[in-house]
């Protein structure tokens, strides 16, 4: 597995950096361990901000950027070697190798941290850090309470706090070509898991042994994992959004929607399919299917330069009402209906998220009020769906308990774009017939 080159992380740094104005400091924290229950601790997963910029993955870190400073720019505060807790909790990267391996002007034990902080505030003119960082801000008010103490005669503190998650967010929405290359590599090997759990599904296995099938794939293909809690719903679990509990049966004749997404050197992969139980679709799943799968193709090719989520995300639901009016699950006039909103009892979500290192990634969605044009390099999830409730007492009994999502990953191009997770089926024939055997089906 390769990873990212050093120069990758100083680039970025370097370009945050000119991006602040002179005398800028920047504070961005790492993540740290958090306990899952007494003194056992959940799996590390370090702070996606923290990674974009250093590519270090240890807890309990701050990396200080400095803008029009004489002395060192790139700092970083992390803990030192400790043979006997290296012995417990595994080697640490140490202060002289975080200088060699990840290209930081300095790098300070974490205890000195107090001591270093109040010297570099007395030089800034503005902070820049995550402001709904509130452990990181309370220390901050400590460090400068530090330089009215100790640094009051030649110091002048800064006059400005902002919060950096904005200009970082628009920073990480433009994704760069090495990028890219571990996005569709999450997208690789996510889409792999789906087709893996499409050939050994079967009626009487539980859903949670599906979703076992799909992370061994993710960890059997270099993936660190899911990139987060994987959806394994069938029947009427389907039509739960955020169903996580996956430990009902699967039955004969019902639907199984799976949302899971493998997550490979911190980028996700996104993907959501629905397949029937016992291989074979009926015919009012085939109707619904069918009509959420013209929604997902209809706004993969609206998807080019200048195009907005919002144009989307409309084209998606007139494709559905329209075809919810047909099924006669609507009544009445498509463009009233779209108006009042009718449709969000069968469809209640939005179309896309941005992607990235983090699954709802960041980077706005408006400027200035508006839908911000797609630019290239932008990557996003189209995830139309229909969710009909069992107890939706207003239907044909035959519609009732069947949940239906189909989402993709896309990258925006120069000319159009680019489904990234198009290597796993999603037409009816091409699932049925993966279903049965044929492998070739997903290609």
């Amino acid at each position: 597995m390769e990873h990212l080159p050093v120069e990758v992380f100083i680039k970025r740094r370097r370009a945050l950096m000119d991006s602040l104005p002179d005398k800028a400091l920047l504070l961005v924290p790492s993540a740290t361990l958090v306990t899952r229950s007494r003194d056992t601790e959940h799996p590390f997963r370090q702070d996606s901000d923290f990674w974009y910029l250093t590519g270090f993955n240890e807890p309990d870190a701050l990396l200080v950027l400095m803008k029009g400073y004489e002395k060192s720019e790139q700092l970083l505060f992390n803990q030192p070697k400790d043979k006997l807790m290296e012995t417990w909790t595994g080697i640490r990267l140490g202060q002289v190798a975080a200088v060699i391996q990840l290209g930081f002007d300095q790098a300070f034990a974490l205890a000195d941290i107090d001591q270093q902080l109040p010297k570099l505030l007395a030089e800034a003119s503005e902070v820049w850090m995550p402001l709904e960082d509130e452990a990181l801000y309370s220390r901050y008010l400590f460090w400068r309470q530090q330089v009215r103490t100790r640094f009051k005669r030649v110091a002048s503190l800064p006059t400005r706090i902002t919060d950096l998650s904005q200009q970082l967010g628009e920073m990480r929405l433009l994704k760069q070509p090495e990028e890219i290359i571990l996005m569709k590599q999450a997208a690789r090997i996510s889409a792999e898991a789906h087709c893996r759990a499409m050939q050994v599904c079967k009626p009487s296995m539980y859903e949670y042994q599906l979703q076992a099938e799909i992370e061994y794939e993710f960890r059997m293909q270099g993936a660190s994992g899911p990139s987060y809690s994987s959806i394994v719903g069938a029947g009427d679990n389907a039509c739960v959004l955020h169903y996580v509990e996956n430990s009902a049966v699967m039955q004969a004749g019902d639907l199984v929607l799976i949302d899971a997404g493998a997550e490979y050197q911190g980028y996700a992969g996104d993907i959501t399919r629905t397949f029937p139980v016992n291989g074979t679709f009926s015919t009012p799943q085939q109707q619904l299917y069918n009509l959420v799968l013209k929604a997902n193709e209809l706004a993969i090719s609206l998807t080019r330069p200048a195009a907005t989520l919002d144009e989307l995300h409309q084209a998606v639901v007139r494709c559905l009402v329209t075809g919810l009016v047909e099924l006669g699950l609507l009544q009445g006039d498509v463009e009233s209906l779209i108006e009042t909103e009718a449709y969000k009892v069968f469809f209640m979500h939005g179309t896309s998220h941005w992607l990235g290192l983090d699954v709802h990634d960041v980077g706005l969605y408006r400027q200035e009020g508006k839908a911000r044009p797609l630019q290239a390099g932008m990557v996003f999830t189209i995830e139309p769906g229909l969710y009909i409730a069992p107890d939706q007492a207003d239907v044909d009994p035959q519609w009732r308990g069947i949940g239906i999502r189909i989402e993709d990953d896309v990258l925006v191009t120069a000319t159009g774009c680019e489904v990234l997770t198009s290597g796993v089926p999603k037409t009816i024939a091409g699932i049925e017939a993966l279903m049965k055997g044929d492998d070739y089906a997903r290609h």
